[in-house]
């Protein structure tokens, strides 16, 4: 399961970060690493960008980048 698949409200651990080089770095920059929590606050109308809490602050993470982070419930 990825990010993308978490609803509105649900909270994930992460598993693993999918991608390469400089992507998975920004997102591993951001604060998304391995065993992190991550609450799902809200989802943009047409899915595009989805809000998340991490680490204690809120970030907006795109799409594409959300289907990379594998997570488990």
């Amino acid at each position: 399961m990825t990010l993308r698949d978490v609803q509105v409200g649900q909270t994930a651990k992460v598993k693993k970060i999918d991608g390469e080089g400089a992507v998975k770095r920004r997102i591993m920059d951001m604060g998304i690493t391995k065993g992190v929590e991550v609450y799902v606050r809200k989802i943009a109308p047409l899915g595009d960008p989805v809000e998340i809490t991490v680490r204690g602050y809120e970030l907006s993470v795109r799409k594409a980048d959300a289907e990379m982070i594998l997570v488990e419930e």
